[in-house]
């Protein structure tokens, strides 16, 4: 493609000689470089930070030394900030020789050329030529990936990376106080007071965009392609994807709604170890990707960044809600929404949740965690594996635990793989007290529950692992929940053999059925269900035979 070719810049104010100039250089580089040509120095820049933010290289550029506007040299000079391993030459007439001799040791000038450079075979092409093999010398590639620019400790800036990664968006991560970072950040117009800023492949720049946003342009599904399916699934993690899975593999018109990234808890997992099919193991984001890639091949649509705001029963169809007003029926819906992390409601947390205090895995933040003192709270698998990850990169992580033991809610496999890891330590008995740091975290007070000592640690990262909320609120007045909100379903429904109040069929509800036909309920959502991977891709599969038992009932 044309704009994936390298450029070659020149910028002269004399129109003739410019269009000269151009002329010669696509005469003998215009199969392999793209020329472009400006007529003074604040156009070209101009030109550059467009190039700059679509992520093409520019090989060589080319400036005349006297211009009204911007000298040469002082546009060189400021060109080098966009494209530093770009050669620089200089068009200079004979009297200009003495200023572009000295421009050499200032702007670390590669040449300078005479006018007129005719013939340019003896006088242009040799000197250019030199300054292209230079060029290709250097390490410079071109971007094809999304890129962020941002602050280590932006809570913004984390979540756009989270999210990207999460829905495995190839991206490249800039520091806004670095070199580069800053040059993408003066191409775009822009200063640090702006950040995040994204820039799609494409060369468009996003300013602290929504997810709703950042989904779109970088080329997410974000609505359905048509108003009416068999089954709507509410919810990408494990349940949902096994659900679309099968539904989309028999035949059923099928879209996945998901409000963040597939994948759920599950997909932020460092390491699952107990799944079945896996000896040694997989991440929850490799299993995710390997589900929703199965799932959209079959003929699922799956729409990512897409709140979902209630659920409506219109004769025989169901009505699924979204936040931005819209809507969309079908016959059957499969609520897989899963269950949330608890926050920790110890002062300091909620201020520097994202400057070093996170919930989940947030596997972006591994490497940084490189010689650090690593914090990891709670008790159950999730917690688990994650310390087991962090070892490999934190010089010391601590395993925080409420309970006197792990026993009762960790696998024994997590349990003996955490004993044996020489750089993990567990407290039991321990809560989070409180949380310090000058716009990231420093310190951690940790209250011992059985005496109430509390002590003050040093801490740069802190990973929350606990409780389980259900994500259902948008369901309250419509579906059955238990008094913790998870979704009450089939044989839990019936109360001394009788059916649910309002239930207008004959039979009685389905397994995984919730308190209205033709909505079931599948994984850590559901009451009573089993907090396993395997069972709720097993639950969700389930769901599915139960949909075509709805749906082909007189």
């Amino acid at each position: 493609m044309e704009a994936s070719k390298p450029v070659l810049l020149t910028v002269d104010d004399d129109p003739g000689v410019s269009r000269a100039v151009a002329r010669d250089l696509r005469r003998r580089y215009g199969q392999d470089f793209r020329i472009v040509r400006a007529e003074s120095g604040p156009q070209a820049l101009e030109a550059l930070r467009e190039i700059k933010l679509r992520g093409d290289l520019v090989a060589v550029l080319l400036a005349d030394y006297r211009m009204p506007e911007m000298s040469g040299l002082e546009f060189l000079e400021q060109a080098m900030d966009l494209f530093p391993h770009a050669r620089r030459a200089l068009l200079t007439a004979y009297a200009d020789t003495d200023a572009a001799i000295q421009a050499i040791n200032v702007i670390d000038l590669d040449h300078y050329l005479l006018k007129p450079w005719e013939p340019p075979d003896e006088k242009l092409y040799p000197v250019l030529d030199e300054l292209v093999e230079l060029w290709r010398t250097s390490e410079d590639k071109p971007v094809t990936a999304t890129q962020v620019v941002g602050h280590r400790w932006s809570a913004r800036s984390y979540e756009v990376r989270d999210f990207l990664a999460r829905n495995s968006v190839s991206y490249r991560w800039l520091a806004a106080d670095e070199p580069e970072g800053r040059g993408l950040l003066e191409a775009a117009g822009l200063d640090e007071a702006s950040i995040p800023l994204v820039v799609t492949p494409e060369g468009e720049s996003l300013v602290d965009p929504s997810v709703e946003e950042l989904a779109a342009r970088v080329g997410l599904s974000t609505t359905p392609a048509t108003g009416f399916y068999d089954t709507v699934i509410v919810g990408g993690g494990p349940a949902g994807l096994g659900a679309a899975v099968y539904a989309a593999s028999e035949g059923l018109r099928t879209v996945l709604v998901e409000r963040k990234a597939t994948g759920g808890q599950a997909g932020q997992s460092a390491r699952i170890e107990n799944y079945l099919g896996f000896p040694d193991g997989v991440s929850g984001a490799q299993l995710t990707d390997r589900a929703r890639r199965q799932a959209a091949r079959f003929g699922a649509e799956i729409l990512t960044a897409v709140g979902v705001t209630g659920l409506e029963v219109r004769g025989s169809s169901r009505v699924v809600g979204f936040a931005d007003g819209s809507e969309v029926a079908a016959h059957t819906v499969v609520l897989a929404t899963g269950v949330a992390y608890h926050t920790l409601a110890a002062p300091g947390i909620e201020e520097l949740t994202g400057r070093g205090v996170f919930y989940g895995s947030a596997a972006t933040e591994a490497p940084a965690c490189a010689d650090q003192d690593v914090y990891v709270v709670g008790g159950a698998n999730s917690a688990g594996q994650a310390a087991v990850f962090l070892s490999r990169h934190a010089r010391r992580v601590t395993l925080l635990v409420r309970a006197d033991g792990l026993e009762h809610s960790m696998s024994h496999y997590l349990i003996r793989q955490i004993r044996d890891t020489a750089n993990i330590e567990v407290r039991l008995s321990t809560e989070v007290d409180g949380a310090e740091g000058d716009g990231h975290l420093e310190r951690l007070r940790l209250c011992d529950t059985g005496t109430g000592k509390v002590e003050e640690v040093p801490a740069g990262f802190l990973f929350v692992f606990i409780g389980a909320a259900p994500c259902t609120d948008w369901l309250h007045g419509v579906v059955e929940r238990d008094p913790k909100g998870f979704v009450v379903t089939g044989p839990d429904l019936l109360r001394g053999g009788r059916r649910p109040v309002g239930w207008p069929l004959d039979r009685d509800p389905y397994y995984l059925e919730g308190s209205v036909p033709g909505v079931f309920a599948a994984g850590d959502a559901r009451a009573n269900s089993v907090k396993r991977v395997a069972s709720a891709v097993g639950e969700g599969a389930m769901a599915i035979q139960l949909v075509h038992r709805y749906l082909e009932a007189p």
